[in-house]
């Protein structure tokens, strides 16, 4: 007989906090970085464009777009925050980070089709460089990439088994302009040096092509959390492994998604010979997986079922 007691009521009810682990130190972190490359933005590209010099515009229009995706990282971590307790969101507000991922992604694929195709042009159409000029802005440039790699790194190794895409696509927007700035230091001083002008337009497609990897990179995984598909089907394994063998049951179905870093949704329907309660399964899976946040079990005792 079901009881109606409001001290059982916390056994049936959670919140869905599934925020990462350090969220407000990430968002910190995002919007230090932003300000940075901000700041150097509008040097780079008043540089490249009053010097002439193809690699140096790129790597500033690079750092542009950047400071936009920077900027959507930060306000992806103040919007999850906020809307965290909102109940309108069913699951929490965990991936308003992987939808910035996601949108982030697709910014840096375009950005390597329009480089691409400027360089291209200016392959076959090469235009006057001042290098001497143009040369020390590179080098700064690639200073200011490395500061705010800095800032993004720790976060972003620091919890492996729980990546933050959001955080990952503010790294690779910002390795990004690194490779590019340091492509762009090689050219000049090749162009200064040797009169290899060809190299300033060539480093252009280069680095549009190491930008076009990374940005596939980020719309897949993104991308994957973003549809709910099973993200880790190794612990997938281990939970089907798990409730079989402790409670000699047979999986019948299982959904395992992504709903925040760190923070995983499970729904596993049984069929148990004897009598299992839901409320067993659900301990046993949170004590061996802490990060399953969200657990649903529904159990079908059926003496005669085969195992």
């Amino acid at each position: 007989m079901a009881r109606n007691n409001t001290h059982d009521h916390g056994l049936w009810t959670h919140d869905h906090h599934f925020l990462g682990h350090g969220h407000e130190h990430a968002e910190r972190r995002a919007r230090a970085a932003t300000l940075l490359t901000a700041i150097f933005m509008i040097v780079e590209i008043t540089a490249g464009l009053w010097f002439g010099s193809m690699a140096l515009l790129a790597d500033g229009v690079h750092m542009a777009t950047h400071v936009g995706a920077l900027g959507l990282a930060a306000a992806a971590y103040w919007l999850a925050r906020r809307h965290a307790g909102n109940e309108r969101f069913s699951f929490g507000s965990g991936k308003f980070g992987d939808l910035a991922a996601f949108a982030s992604a697709i910014v840096l694929g375009l950005i390597a089709l329009s480089v691409a195709a400027e360089s291209m042009v200016r392959l076959f159409s090469p235009i006057a460089i001042n290098y001497r000029s143009a040369l020390p802005i590179a080098a700064i440039g690639l200073l200011v990439n490395l500061a705010s790699a800095f800032i993004l790194k720790d976060d972003h190794h620091g919890h492996q088994h729980a990546p933050d895409h959001n955080l990952r696509a503010a790294y690779v927007h910002v390795l990004a302009d690194a490779a590019t700035s340091l492509l762009a230091i090689g050219a000049l001083a090749a162009g200064l040096l040797l009169g290899l002008r060809w190299l300033d337009p060539t480093v252009g497609l280069i680095g549009a092509g190491v930008i076009a990897s990374w940005s596939f990179g980020l719309i897949r995984d993104s991308g994957m959390v973003l549809l709910d598909a099973e993200t880790d089907p190794q612990l997938a394994q281990h939970i089907r492994t798990l409730v079989e063998s402790d409670f000699g049951a047979r999986v019948a179905d299982l959904h395992l998604w992504r709903v925040g870093p760190g923070h995983h949704s499970l729904i596993v329907s049984l069929i148990c010979p004897g009598a299992v309660t839901a409320e067993e399964v659900k301990a046993r899976l949170r004590e061996r997986h802490p990060d399953l946040s969200h657990v649903t079990v529904e159990v079908a005792v059926c003496a005669d079922c085969p195992p």
